[in-house]
């Protein structure tokens, strides 16, 4: 039988660190949720795509943004921009990159435990 669990997202489980950002990853029950913290001057295209090494992110996202403004560009040119309040779901085949002079910070919730290669 299942038991309750309680744990912190202050405490994450792993730490992920790349170009311009980092993710905290928590795992609970079978749920990741990831805190996501990018600096301004990020981007997909700068900082992870010589990581991962594929023409845009082939993962899937969903978001909640507590601060800052990122950008979202599908492979097809549909482009949509979130800020805080803002929930985001992002199929894969996108690139992004942070709006303006301000950190991002965001809750991912689901498939963070997906970014192994960064």
């Amino acid at each position: 039988m299942a038991k309750m669990q309680k744990k912190s997202i202050n405490s994450p489980d792993e730490t992920r660190t790349f170009d311009k950002g980092k993710f905290d990853l928590t795992k609970i029950g079978d749920t990741s949720i990831g805190k996501m913290y990018l600096e301004p001057g990020w981007s997909w295209e700068k900082c992870v795509k010589p990581l991962v090494k594929s023409q845009s992110c082939q993962a899937s996202h969903t978001q909640y943004v507590i601060s800052g403004r990122i950008r979202f560009k599908m492979n097809d040119g549909n482009e949509e921009e979130y800020g805080p309040g803002d929930l985001a779901y992002i199929p894969p085949g996108h690139k992004a990159w942070v709006v303006g002079n301000d950190p991002y910070t965001g809750i991912e919730l689901g498939t963070m435990d997906l970014f192994h290669s960064i």
